[in-house]
């Protein structure tokens, strides 16, 4: 089976063709600049990378443009389109609704249309590639598969507000939690790489990007989860606050005149890394200014290192201890010093550092792992690349498969 695997954006569509038999990826690329000046499109196959220069007015012809590069003669794995099987597509937001990956027809259409209040910002652009998936491939198997349905086996008492009953009754507000598809890979790819039984462990992930939280698992389920209604809460990020006391939101708001779409904006967009130095949002960028004795710099990479080491020790304490640390995404796979920021000082929890490994090793060079741990450490600390396009493709394929 071939699967393409489909995350559409705002502005953007990444995409992977995946050989589900090998699990090789054929090909992968990204739309970038959807409707506006400038979009282009980048696409790698065989280790051949070419950048295009086209007018990509919209998701669909986007979708289109991937499709013959696919099948063309200069760029494609593929002789005809008869050779996708499935489409698999990354949705934000699946609410109560879907806690697994699902077949898509016309009922589970209606309901992330619905859904769309929850994430207006993501969901309304996943279901354009749905849409444009149906115009153009009408008779292939489309699977959504929802980055909150990893964290809908959380206990009420974890993922309620303290907030009045109602609000959660009426309008669904509630602890969701996001980057589900990474979690879930990383946790059983580091218990099969550490050959223990997931079910048997107690594991923290830390999904470390520009987008980044932290999730507690227990016995193979996720128990709780830093962000939230939306991505916003929870850990520091590149533009997005996270956790705030939202009395200093309404004050802001009071002092500043600002409007539901300008607070919006602001804790989404300048807040952050790029807000507390106002710098750039890139770690690397931040810390090569924290190197120039930039003070704003030194102080967001605390931040930042200080958050996720007390999601770590809230977590802990929640689950009655921890047995695995898992570190993942751009920041925790590349950035060295965050991850001896995030578990250094943590003896107390069985938590040995090793800076000699930590510094030695990529994990790219460790055959996608790399223990960051003494030997004699209780508690394990591991680096694992996510990979969540594999994730989608793999629902995609069982779905399919069993349908």
């Amino acid at each position: 089976m071939q699967v393409l695997v489909l995350n559409c954006g705002s502005s953007s569509i990444k995409f992977q063709l995946f050989n589900m038999e090998t699990a090789e990826v054929l090909s992968k690329g990204n739309v970038e600049k959807v409707g506006l000046e400038g979009s282009s499109i980048k696409l790698e196959t065989n280790g051949d990378k070419v950048k295009l220069d086209y007018d990509v007015p919209d998701h669909t012809k986007g979708i289109e443009y991937i499709l013959e590069m696919l099948v063309s003669d200069e760029y494609g794995p593929l002789k005809s389109y008869d050779e996708i099987d499935a489409v698999g597509h990354r949705v934000v937001h699946g609410g109560e609704q879907f806690s697994e990956s699902v077949l898509i027809n016309q009922e589970v259409i209606d309901t992330m249309e619905e859904l769309s209040k929850l994430a207006p910002l993501h969901n309304p652009t996943n279901l354009k590639g749905i849409y444009a998936i149906q115009k153009l491939l009408p008779k292939v198997p489309q699977v959504g598969v929802f980055d909150t349905g990893f964290h809908q086996t959380m206990p009420d008492y974890a993922y309620m507000y303290g907030l009045p009953y109602e609000m959660y009754e009426k309008y669904d507000v509630r602890r969701y939690g996001f980057h589900g598809t990474s979690h879930r890979y990383v946790y059983e790819r580091a218990c099969e790489a550490l050959g223990v039984k997931k079910e048997e462990k107690k594991v923290i992930t830390c999904h470390l990007g520009n987008g980044a939280s932290v999730t507690a698992i227990d016995g193979g389920k996720s128990v709780d989860t830093s962000m939230g209604l939306t991505p916003v809460e929870g850990l520091i990020m590149g533009t997005r606050c996270g956790d705030l006391d939202l009395g200093a939101l309404t004050y802001i708001m009071e002092k500043e005149n600002m409007g539901v779409d300008d607070v919006n904006h602001l804790i989404n967009k300048e807040s952050g890394m790029y807000g507390i130095t106002g710098v750039s949002s890139d770690m690397r960028e931040i810390r090569e200014a924290a190197a120039q004795g930039n003070k704003r710099a030194e102080l967001a990479l605390k931040m930042y290192d200080y958050r996720v080491k007390k999601y770590i020790g809230a977590y802990t304490a929640a689950m009655g201890g921890v047995d695995i640390i898992v570190l993942t995404g751009g920041v925790g796979e590349n950035d060295y010093e965050t991850r001896e920021g995030c578990l250094s000082g943590l003896e107390y929890l069985g938590v040995q550092f090793d800076s000699q490994k930590n510094y030695g090793l990529k994990a790219k060079d460790f055959d996608g792992q790399l223990i960051v741990t003494k030997d004699d450490s209780k508690v394990t600390g591991i680096v694992i690349p996510t990979n969540e396009e594999l994730v989608i493709a793999r629902d995609t394929q069982e779905i399919v498969n069993n349908g």
